[in-house]
């Protein structure tokens, strides 16, 4: 490739829109252009850095068994209403109508269209185990699309889908696609963790995430540095930090603390630490239709003040099930008697569900809020002043946790770029999709689903591998691997000469180079070619060339090497080696 037939158009300056590193470089790099909120042309560089993500990624899963087919965008919402999905996706699921006034959705994942396949094209116990897998466009109707592709409407995703005919078989297919992804990440050159997840909207029993390392990461990952435990901080376990509760020693005591609806206000009016105070959150659940008597329910959540609540696990709560919300304004009034932020388990107006974190359970002594404005108890105890409470996980893990099986829990942020489920007979129950068993019998088909955001890890590699220059691009996903740059071969044809020759034997042994023929500045041309990230750079100038060497560098390089002309093949295939 000669970059003066190629397509590169550089900015000086990002749109002022752009938050993060990924989206700033790919649009300064020329790599994406914005159509509109969420969605985003992939011009010529982006492009080539989708195809080798999508490259490594079907080579893998043709490795694993899988078979790739292709699944239509646009879905009929008949199949959506058939799982249930059509109501409980919720609004990311963009639902159109075609010139009939028939339902249609733009498709955010492909559950039901390939289950459908399934039933309809799967009949025996003999055709399985089987695994069907495609590449294809994703919508989400994101409500605040951004950071660029990380976080867009319009994006590109291989999901794959198994089918087994038992549990132990389809538990063998997610062993599979595990350790499939984790050739792909590790071929991707990306610095990654597998950690144990939560299901969400996909559902299922058993589940994964592949995390990519990066401090903008959005998700918590959760980890001890010492085994091999990871999991995202929605699922991570946070242990109870007080193995014994102490036996009370102070007198439950009415204490003013005006102006104080914080807990940190609370400790540091009383001058006592913030893991003395209780903090409590109140949320409601709704009735079901066909409930008798058409009640709000009102729990109290306590955790310690530190401590942070963990939505998804309370949303796993007995009584839960049906979702949760927090709770309005006038049915704390209604409930405590008292405005928020004087809230405590402690004489409420009406009876509410008490539910406290495993921690709080086994505290003494502790501060919580007094149901009266400006006032909060001191001294509060379990069983003396109040009834022992129902016990449950609660909190966010919190760095410096006791891991229960060893060791001390570590936390970093992580970019999601995949994901396994186990989802057993979620779909296949749903859309009747079953087979003949080895009795002859029909029997429900057991799947498992896995996704992995194409488009996303280009971002997720920029956040991890980037500089004040630029994009930092792995070899295995740069756009293209060698950049020649000539400087001065409009004055000097050797210069030209010399770099036609290493250009054209790179590209004899299989190296995707390119060649920098435009008649720029030096000092731009490098500053462009920092910027795209190309892993690799070889310089050719008049002043080397006197002395029979030209420059190599890495992108990752402070300086560059000088190595013989008759060298700098040899030279930069050993160095790409390493990159």
């Amino acid at each position: 490739m000669r970059a003066s037939k190629y397509h590169i158009n550089t900015l000086k300056e990002a749109p002022a829109e752009t938050e993060v590193a990924s989206h700033r470089l790919m649009t300064r790099a020329g790599m994406i252009r914005k159509v509109a909120g969420g969605i985003y042309t992939y011009m010529p560089l982006g492009l080539r850095v989708l195809r080798k993500i999508e490259n490594v990624v079907r080579e893998e899963m043709n490795r694993a068994g899988a078979i790739e087919l292709l699944m239509p965008v646009v879905q009929p919402a008949e199949l959506w209403m058939e799982s249930g999905r059509w109501e409980k996706y919720g609004d990311e699921l963009l639902r159109i109508k075609d010139r009939h006034q028939r339902d249609f959705v733009l498709q955010p994942t492909s559950e039901e269209v390939v289950t459908d396949i399934a039933r309809n094209e799967i009949h025996s116990w003999r055709q399985l185990p089987l695994n069907f897998y495609h590449i294809q466009t994703k919508f989400r109707d994101e409500r605040r699309p951004r950071f660029g592709l990380m976080r867009g409407r319009e994006f590109t995703m291989k999901d794959a889908y198994s089918f087994d005919r038992d549990e132990a078989g389809a538990q063998a297919s997610y062993d599979i696609m595990f350790q499939a992804y984790m050739r792909i990440f590790g071929r991707l050159g990306l610095k990654f963790r597998a950690v144990a997840a939560d299901t969400g909207s996909i559902g299922g029993s058993r589940s994964h995430e592949f995390q990519v390392i990066a401090d903008t990461g959005e998700d918590l990952l959760v980890y001890n540095p010492d085994t091999q435990y990871a999991a995202n901080i929605e699922l991570a376990a946070a242990p109870c930090l007080i193995e014994h509760r102490a036996e009370p020693k102070e007198e439950l005591v009415l204490t003013a603390t005006p102006q104080a609806p914080k807990c940190e206000l609370v400790a540091q009016q009383l001058g006592r630490p913030l893991s003395d105070t209780v903090k409590s959150i109140v949320l409601a659940t709704d009735p079901a239709e066909d409930d008798a008597d058409g009640q709000v329910r009102i729990w109290l959540l306590l955790l310690r003040g530190d401590h942070e609540l963990n939505e998804i696990k309370a949303g796993k709560l007995p009584g839960f099930e049906r979702g949760f919300r927090f709770a309005t304004e006038a049915e704390i009034l209604d409930s405590f008697g008292c405005v928020p932020g004087y809230l405590g388990p402690i004489d409420t107006a009406k009876p509410v569900s008490i539910i406290a974190d495993l921690t709080v359970a086994h505290m003494s002594d502790f501060i919580c809020g007094a149901n009266r404005e400006g006032y909060h108890y001191t001294g509060a105890n379990w069983g003396r002043d109040l009834p022992e409470p129902q016990s449950a996980d609660l909190r966010n893990v919190v760095a410096g946790d006791p891991d229960p099986n060893g060791g001390h829990l570590a936390i970093q942020r992580g970019i999601e770029v995949g994901h396994v489920f186990f989802l057993g007979d979620k779909y296949s129950k749903a859309l009747q999709a079953t087979f003949l068993d080895t009795d002859g019998k029909p029997a429900l088909l057991q799947m498992g689903c896995y996704g992995i955001g194409i488009s996303r890890i280009s971002a997720a590699a920029i956040e991890q591998c980037h500089d004040d220059k630029g994009i930092v691009w792995p070899r295995a996903i740069a756009p293209f691997e060698v950049v020649i740059c000539p400087v001065g071969a409009n004055k000097n044809e050797k210069v030209g000469n010399i770099s036609e020759q290493i250009y054209l034997g790179l590209q004899e042994q299989g190296v995707e180079a390119i060649l920098d023929d435009r008649d720029i500045r030096p000092g731009v041309m490098f500053a462009e070619w920092e910027l795209i990230g190309v892993p690799l750079r070889i310089t050719v100038g008049d002043r080397g060339l006197k002395e029979g060497v030209v420059e190599i560098q890495a992108r990752s390089d402070a300086a560059a090497v000088k190595v013989p002309v008759e060298q700098a093949q040899a030279a930069a295939l050993e160095r790409l080696k390493s990159l």
